[in-house]
């Protein structure tokens, strides 16, 4: 079975957790007999394909970028050329030009349509992208969501109930490097023996303003793995604040990540708004045996991190629960511990990349079948 899968971004450019997401994805359903490719957008597409791992990656030149959506005249030829030798497409949504593209080209493949996210921060433009958002859930065979919470709550996927399934994202540990002695005394001597971890691209919805302010007075160490376009900001604000203990490490490679991952006390993940899916991160750290703490928004953050289970979920936009949160786990080693462990079983349990693959190529030959 050949599948292609379609989004705006992917690796090398980009790394976040879509992207992990559809990486997982294409390696993990070749254990099933399938064969993924990926169609993306570039601002530097040269070389024009290049190989991730076991699949291939096809980027179309990105002609500009405005208000998150990239858009290109390139695609349309190269999304019908590839969707001519592919069994089935996989859409990642939201992306307003990928919807274009599929009604454009009329592929007549049996599609499938991850939605990842509502459309939030563009709320002005949503009024003029829902009639061809509507169109474009309309026409999928198939609609997957990560989280029953998400399901329950997105008010744009209610109409689209009777084809709507949800499978959780999941991630396969052995993809995760093995970190060697030295890296890790090489973390020991640099940071604290005792932190708080926040994994992320630092944009406006992630909450670590709250974060910040939750700190002050109490200050316990917080490591922040990361670059965005909130980072000079928090970096301002964190001076203001005082806070002596916040380590901004910038964007690490996959073998510093696995290290600190092992070695902090807890991950802490304050995003408030529903821009926030789900939480790869918050996958990450359980897979790890990590508590967690994030916050209640509705959405799989709280599938993910299940409050006074594997961790604390508290209220969005409120430094003072958060930091209630954080001095409790501070202060509770013994219960930090119990929460980390059924984090770990409870990734264990329904987060696995197999699992996630298993489903979704369930749903890719009931398509075909039928």
């Amino acid at each position: 079975m050949r599948v292609l899968h379609f989004f705006k971004t992917y690796y090398p450019d980009t790394t976040g957790g879509i992207e992990q997401v559809v990486y997982q994805l294409c390696q993990g359903s070749r254990a099933f007999g399938v064969e993924s490719q990926v169609l993306t957008l570039s601002a530097t597409p040269l070389p024009p394909r290049i190989q991730i791992s076991d699949h291939t990656v096809t980027r179309a030149n990105e002609s500009f970028n405005l208000a998150s959506t990239g858009f290109s005249a390139q695609v349309f030829s190269t999304f019908k050329a590839m969707a001519a030798e592919t069994d089935l497409i996989h859409f990642h949504f939201p992306w307003p030009w990928m919807d274009v593209v599929h009604f454009a080209t009329r592929h007549r493949k049996p599609t499938v349509l991850s939605y990842h996210s509502d459309v939030i921060k563009q709320r002005s433009l949503l009024k003029l992208y829902a009639p061809l958002m509507k169109k474009m859930l309309g026409s999928m065979d198939r609609i997957l969501v990560a989280s029953p919470n998400y399901q329950r709550t997105s008010e744009a996927l209610r109409p689209y109930a009777d084809k709507t399934l949800v499978v959780p994202y999941g991630l396969d540990r052995a993809a995760y490097p093995q970190v060697s002695e030295q890296r890790t005394m090489h973390w020991r001597k640099q940071l604290p023996e005792k932190f708080f971890l926040f994994v992320g691209v630092l944009r406006y919805y992630k909450g670590l303003d709250s974060l910040l302010t939750a700190l002050e007075g109490v200050d316990y160490p917080l490591v922040i793995i990361g670059t965005g376009p909130e980072e000079q900001a928090l970096k301002a604000q964190s001076e203001r604040l005082g806070l002596r203990n916040i380590h901004f490490l910038g964007r690490l490679d996959d073998d510093d990540k696995a290290c600190l991952l092992q070695l902090c006390y807890a991950l802490t993940f304050p995003s408030h708004l529903r821009s926030e899916a789900f939480g790869i991160s918050l996958l990450e750290a359980a897979m790890y045996g990590k508590p967690l703490i994030s916050c209640e928004i509705g959405t799989g953050t709280t599938y993910v991190n299940i409050h006074e289970q594997t961790g604390l979920a508290v209220p969005p936009s409120s430094p003072l629960a958060l930091r209630e949160a954080l001095t409790r786990l501070w202060n509770n080693t013994d219960q930090a511990q119990a929460f980390g462990t059924q984090a770990k079983i409870r990734f264990e349990k329904l987060f696995t990349a197999d699992q996630m693959c298993a489903s979704t190529v369930r749903i890719y030959r009931d398509l075909l079948m039928r």
